[in-house]
């Protein structure tokens, strides 16, 4: 029986760790300035709810569901200019988060493929739209 990528990572502290470096990234990276506009100053609630969404969508406790119902992340994510640069922005800070906090090479890759997918599904600018 193989084990889901939420155990691979080592469960709830993992992806609580994976979250608090992502979000620090954003915080304090230069790069990451337009998508930290797209948040609230306090960014504790975003952050529990990523928290609360990677938990099921890498096999652990569906938090999200339990509590929000339905991600829907396109629609929640459309009052926000999201472009490929916004994406890079964001997957720059995930990116980084999950070099410091996922040892083994080939689940990162895999996460980081999986997780670039997810922010290229978020984008709702095409850049032919833009100027």
């Amino acid at each position: 029986m193989s084990i889901t990528p939420y155990e691979a990572l080592g469960g709830e502290e993992a992806v609580r760790q994976l979250v608090e470096r992502f979000y620090e990234h954003m915080d304090e990276d230069a790069e990451a300035v337009t998508i930290r506009k797209m948040h609230p100053e306090d960014l504790a609630r975003a952050q529990q709810r990523l928290f609360e969404f990677l938990s099921g969508w890498l096999g652990g406790p569906n938090l999200y569901w339990e509590r929000h119902g339905h991600p829907r992340l396109r629609m929640r994510h459309l009052p926000f200019t999201i472009d490929a640069a916004a994406r890079d922005a964001w997957m720059g800070c995930m990116r980084k988060a999950l070099a410091e906090t996922v040892a083994d090479d080939t689940l990162r890759a895999q996460l980081d493929q999986a997780l670039y997918n997810v922010a290229n599904h978020m984008r709702n600018q095409n850049e032919a739209d833009e100027g």
